[in-house]
């Protein structure tokens, strides 16, 4: 519900009546006074201090800010890698060099002396180390249903259309999944390409909004976002990692004073290491999302050119709306109804919703801001494409084709329908 704050609730800088959505802060919907305030209240503590969450909060909320105005005014193109990124693949050039330097090591001191000799311990202990820190290239989500060209032909020619519209690479593997979401990586040493389609999402999108969505993930294959590339998507995880390994575990309540004093400095020190090596983590994190938000700008530039901006922007408010066509998905499903109704039950609840979305998204522009965001606010997302030069769609998805991929899923519709139906 909307509710206008009137009397003390109007905004100090042009005297317009402040307004308030999920009993959110109040902010001006004109002038934007406020907007970018911390609402303790309704956004989740990054670090669990009061005053170092406000000022991460409003050193995202200005990163954010200047990275728009910095993107809006021109073209969106893959330019190479920024200031963020250099410094991400530079840093992650550095801890891949470092674990292969502890491999060396260790295998060296298990040659280096006579045997037997307390260095075998220690190259053995090193090796365990590097191996614990390796590098992760990931791998196939095992829950991801698989389709094959010959289960699914129309859906895999409307993905190759969509790739050649926008200049992408096929993916190796087009498969689904029951979440409310898509995604598009590589994975494994040889980088195999996988598009994962959401059928929840998929289906409650109309067929322009499924180009979109397409152009958006496919894209993610050639917008030069830093995290997916081969040396930096699994050093962002090496820090971590190594975090974890040195947390320090439960200790004993047997021994002696000694061996006491012993646990109690070793946990200290485990303890320690363990917080600077998060500390590292969180701080490489930070950096590369910063080169990540402007590579989710140009996949939704991407997905406007294929589909056109109407529909770019029609996806955006659904991914917005998530709570709400979550709901529209399960309430369907438990009747029994199919695709066919997500896509109207969507539809209707976007149409009711329309007053209110342009709130929606400005309120989102507070409370997605993150440090450790992999995306821009929605709303900073719909405001970028509606800034821009209108785009009429390129590929263009029928009612009658969207009924013959409909048709191809139709069997993973229903297992899908099964397990949202009645999910909380």
């Amino acid at each position: 519900m909307i509710t206008t704050k009137a009397g003390t609730g109007a905004c100090p800088e042009c005297g317009a009546a402040t307004v308030s959505i999920r009993e959110a802060l109040p902010w001006c919907a004109g002038c934007e006074w406020n907007l970018d305030g911390y609402d303790r209240a309704r956004q989740a503590p990054e670090f669990g201090w009061p005053r170092i969450d406000r000022w991460t909060h409003r050193l995202a909320t200005r990163l954010t800010r200047q990275q728009y105005a910095a993107l809006v005014g021109r073209p969106l193109e893959p330019a190479g890698l920024g200031l963020a990124g250099a410094v991400t693949v530079g840093v992650s050039l550095l801890l891949l060099l470092g674990v292969a330097a502890v491999a060396a090591a260790g295998v060296w001191l298990l040659f280096a002396y006579p045997f037997p000799n307390f260095a075998i311990v220690l190259g053995l202990a090193l090796i365990g180390l590097a191996v614990a820190l390796r590098p992760r290239f990931g791998r196939i989500d095992p829950d991801l249903e698989q389709l094959t060209r010959q289960e699914a032909p129309e859906l895999h020619a409307l993905v190759e259309e969509v790739a050649t519209a926008i200049g992408a690479p096929v993916p190796h593997v087009i498969g689904v999944d029951a979440d409310l979401n898509a995604y598009a990586m590589s994975v494994g040493l040889r980088r195999r390409r996988v598009l994962c389609l959401g059928l929840p999402l998929w289906g409650a999108l109309d067929g322009q909004a499924r180009v979109a969505l397409l152009g958006h993930e496919l894209g993610h294959f050639v917008n030069g976002d830093v995290r997916r590339g081969p040396v930096t998507q699994p050093a962002l995880t090496m820090l971590g990692n190594a975090a974890d390994l040195f947390h320090p575990a439960g200790g004993t309540e047997s021994g002696g004073l000694l061996m006491m004093v012993g646990e109690w400095l070793g946990r200290i020190l485990s303890w320690t290491l363990s917080k600077l090596l998060f500390a590292g983590h969180l701080v490489l994190a930070a950096t590369a999302q910063r080169d990540s938000q402007r590579a989710e700008y140009l996949a939704d530039e991407m997905a406007a050119r294929v589909a056109g901006t109407a529909a770019a922007t029609r996806l955006l408010d659904v991914l917005l709306s998530g709570e709400s066509v979550a709901l529209v998905v399960r309430q369907a499903a438990r009747g029994g109804q199919g695709a066919a109704a997500w896509r109207t039950g969507t539809a209707r609840s976007l149409a009711g919703a329309a007053e209110r979305l342009p709130l929606v998204r400005q309120l989102s522009v507070r409370e997605d801001a993150s440090l450790f965001a992999s995306h821009p606010p929605a709303g900073l997302r719909h405001r970028m494409l509606g800034a821009r030069t209108w785009q009429d769609p390129r590929v263009v998805l029928t009612d009658a084709r969207v009924e013959r991929i409909d048709a191809e899923l139709a069997r993973h519709y229903q297992r899908v329908g099964r397990i949202v139906a009645w999910s909380a």
